[in-house]
């Protein structure tokens, strides 16, 4: 069932991407570039395959882990809801730990480095976030006693369902639903380098996780998309890479092991010497300066990039 659902999600994604197309050139919106739309594309195309490995590997961990389970959870409505529910927890504390610390960063941080804002964004994903541990998060499910094949269901239709939420289109919907769930708005916030906006809204499917564990930012100003350091060559291979490679020179370079430990496991933007500075760091020196518009488009996650060398 979970083949099943996985080609159902890839079909439908599809139907939304050319539909946004179409209504783009349509009404004149301007919403696709060409370049980087095809390397959207592309690597889409490559997270496809990529999806055969990783998927192996989730399930195998997850059967593993539940072949020592404390209970066998019974196959009913409500136990599906159960799961699910807390499959939208657990992505919520992934996706919210992706951005503070560096390691999943570097795999996640491919997604936001669009400057524009569209559904072929949702195919921009990192081929290596099962490989950077997001199976490893939802391992306590299994524990518990969730079936891996129904975890993997539940927490692929939470993924799934931010799909249509990468868009321009669709503006605030009824206050209700802006309230409980996830939407376009909600998610526009979230991929956005405005510094008020950053490491905001977290949510897969329901939104009052982030307000519950006061991360939710309402759309207010324009947001602005995209990474404060530019790719000078923005291809496919540089898209996926270029995190991965500054990263691990970082680390290389450290002058001692804590050091490069701290560089995989500390927030973006976290330098050995300060030389460059975390939103949380940010943030607290607007306080003390009273000086926020100063900062309101600074990204401060990718810093760490072209700071000098710490030798």
């Amino acid at each position: 069932m979970s083949f099943q659902f996985f080609y159902l999600a890839v079909s439908v994604l599809v139907a939304f991407f050319f539909a946004e197309v179409f209504i783009s050139f349509k009404e004149n919106k301007h919403l696709y570039k060409r370049d980087e739309t095809m390397n959207n594309i592309m690597i889409g195309v490559g997270l496809f395959f990529v999806n055969f490995v990783s998927r192996t590997i989730t399930l195998s961990a997850w059967y593993m882990v539940y072949s020592v389970r404390l209970f066998t959870m019974p196959n009913s409505w409500v136990i599906w809801l159960v799961n699910f529910l807390l499959c939208d927890f657990t992505y919520y504390w992934y996706h919210r730990i992706s951005h503070n610390v560096n390691w999943l960063w570097a795999a996640h941080s491919i997604h936001h480095s669009s400057e524009h804002f569209n559904i072929s964004v949702s195919f921009r994903q990192s081929w290596f976030n099962q490989f950077s541990g997001y199976f490893i998060f939802y391992l306590w499910l299994p524990f518990l006693g969730f079936d891996p094949a129904v975890v993997y269901i539940a927490s692929g239709i939470a993924l799934f369902y931010q799909s249509w939420l990468h868009t321009e289109i669709i503006g605030r919907l009824h206050p209700a639903i802006e309230f409980i769930f996830n939407t376009p708005s909600h998610h526009r916030v979230h991929h956005a380098c405005n510094l008020k906006y950053l490491d905001k809204n977290h949510a897969a499917v329901l939104i009052i996780w982030d307000r519950l564990f006061c991360t939710f930012a309402e759309e207010e100003e324009k947001p602005h998309y995209g990474v404060t350091t530019k790719l000078l060559k923005p291809d496919l291979i540089n898209i996926m890479f270029t995190d991965w490679k500054s990263l691990f020179s970082r680390v290389i370079k450290a002058q001692s092991f804590k050091t490069a430990v701290n560089y995989l496991i500390k927030p973006p933007g976290w330098s050995h010497d300060g030389s460059s500075k975390t939103v949380k760091e940010l943030r607290k020196e607007i306080e003390q300066n009273n000086c926020f518009s100063k900062y309101t488009s600074v990204k401060a996650r990718h810093i760490y990039l072209i700071e000098p060398s710490p030798n």
